[in-house]
């Protein structure tokens, strides 16, 4: 061998195999196009008022607003109870201004008379309702302060029964008042002049009447019994004696007034005398008599 053969260079590539060529790499796929979806072109939102050759609606005017923001109405619940309320309050104003009007125009049209009447009976309706209001707080004064109330309302009871007792005639009283004494000679008294004499009496005030002995009340009456009269059925006769309890300086003027009792019976040539007292006793008493229809209706 030659000394080049020798040489550790060549010594060694005689020891290794000899190269081996690689494989050829395999040829990549050509790329796929991926498939395009065709996209609308984005628009851009054209706020309103502007020209309409950039692509905007035509302006608004005033009215077009006003109307949109009106209609269509946006009523709410409470919305709607509020505007029922306020209806129902309206209506009733309406009604009560109607109702003031006519009572107004009624009294515009009354003549100057009639309203004076109108207000003496308003004057005397609430002079009785303060002297009413005035008795009961008195009675409830008088069982608030009573050590024993039970007592108090007995007593107060049997007072109002003696009180209703001598206007039903069931109950004797005395009091001062009047004696009218009628004489009929000639029997030409009748039972309507006897009769005027006790309307007469009791428009003056009289609480308590007797005639002849016979008790004078609500359901009394007189008729002519041929030359004589009869009160209530019992047959009286002249003198006539008429016993009345009430104020004197009252009664006495209501027989002698002018065209009264007094001078219609002069007139009938009968002779009427009036004579006051601090004393006048009335004990002709009435059976109580119950009534055949008529009913209480407290429960």
């Amino acid at each position: 061998m030659s000394n080049q053969d020798e040489r550790p260079e060549n010594r060694l590539r005689k020891e290794l195999p000899d190269e081996v060529p690689a494989p050829a790499a395999p040829a990549e796929p050509a790329p796929v196009e991926p498939r395009r979806t065709p996209v609308e072109p984005r628009r851009t939102p054209v706020e309103p008022g502007r020209n309409p050759a950039e692509g905007g609606e035509p302006p608004l005017t005033g009215r077009q607003r006003l109307i949109n923001g009106v209609w269509p109405p946006r009523v709410t619940r409470a919305q709607l109870i509020v505007a029922v309320l306020l209806f129902g309050l309206g209506f009733g104003l309406a009604v009560q201004v109607a109702s003031n009007s006519d009572s107004d125009s009624a009294l515009r049209g009354a003549r100057q008379e009639d309203l004076v009447r109108i207000l003496d009976e308003l004057d005397d309706r609430t002079q009785r309702l303060e002297d009413e209001k005035q008795g009961l707080e008195k009675q409830r004064q008088e069982l608030q302060s009573s050590s024993d109330q039970a007592a108090e309302a007995r007593k107060q009871t049997a007072e109002k029964e003696k009180q209703l007792g001598i206007l039903a005639g069931t109950v004797a009283a005395q009091g001062p008042g009047i004696t009218m004494t009628v004489e009929d000679t000639k029997g030409t008294v009748k039972a309507d002049m006897l009769l005027d004499a006790i309307q007469e009496l009791r428009a003056a005030g009289a609480e308590a009447i007797q005639v002849n002995g016979v008790r004078v009340v609500a359901s009394t009456y007189f008729t002519d019994s041929g030359k004589t009269v009869s009160v209530d059925g019992n047959k009286i006769n002249a003198p006539y004696r008429f016993q009345v309890i009430g104020k004197s300086q009252d009664l006495e003027p209501a027989l002698n007034i002018p065209g009264g009792v007094v001078q219609t019976l002069e007139k009938e040539q009968a002779t009427a005398t009036v004579e006051r007292s601090d004393k006048i006793v009335v004990d002709a008493l009435r059976q109580v008599k119950q009534p055949d229809y008529a009913r209480s209706s407290s429960r």
